[in-house]
């Protein structure tokens, strides 16, 4: 599919470029939204821990370089620290050195955060189900995550996917 050249001009409320734009942000928004509100009411996790949860526990021997996961998980540096921070407060995470290189830090899931994320599972899945599978035509459902992984193919890679190889943007502690 070739895409048009922008055309150099304001937007416009009525553009219809703005439409599925506008749409995809604003479903984004309320679908992450609800299921952020029933993570932490259910189990006292946020959105953002669950997602941070489930990437350490896809990721090889359920560890995986700090740089690493703030690529995957969409958070800067700092502010994948302080969600670690916080998670390792509650005894779900663990910080490790690199088994190949020990100048940079690991996140470690512990026994107790697979455990917590295993209970959330239910939730989580439950929402997607609800609040967006749902709502979609089962015929569209494999348009629509064409069409997601274009865009995100088009917008380039989500990170390096180097679980322990030196990194110059590593802070060295």
């Amino acid at each position: 599919m070739t895409v048009p050249e922008p055309v150099a001009r304001p937007l416009s409320p009525h553009d219809a470029r703005l439409s599925p734009w506008r749409a995809f942000i604003e479903a984004h928004a309320r679908v992450s939204r609800r299921l952020d509100e029933e993570l932490r009411a259910e189990h006292d996790l946020s959105l953002a821990e669950y997602d941070t949860l489930l990437t350490i526990a896809w990721s090889p021997d359920r560890r995986i370089r700090m740089r690493s996961l703030a690529d995957r998980i969409l958070l800067s540096k700092s502010g994948v620290t302080r969600l670690i921070d916080r998670l390792v407060a509650d005894g779900l995470v663990e910080r490790s050195a690199c088994l190949s290189d020990a100048r940079g830090a690991e996140a470690v899931l512990t026994a107790s955060g697979l455990d917590r994320l295993r209970a959330a599972a239910t939730t989580h899945l439950r929402g997607i189900d609800s609040h967006f599978l749902g709502v979609i035509d089962p015929g569209d459902v494999a348009t629509i995550e064409r069409a997601m992984r274009a865009l995100a193919d088009q917008a380039g890679p989500q990170g390096s996917g180097v679980l322990c190889a030196p990194d110059a943007t590593d802070d060295r502690r």
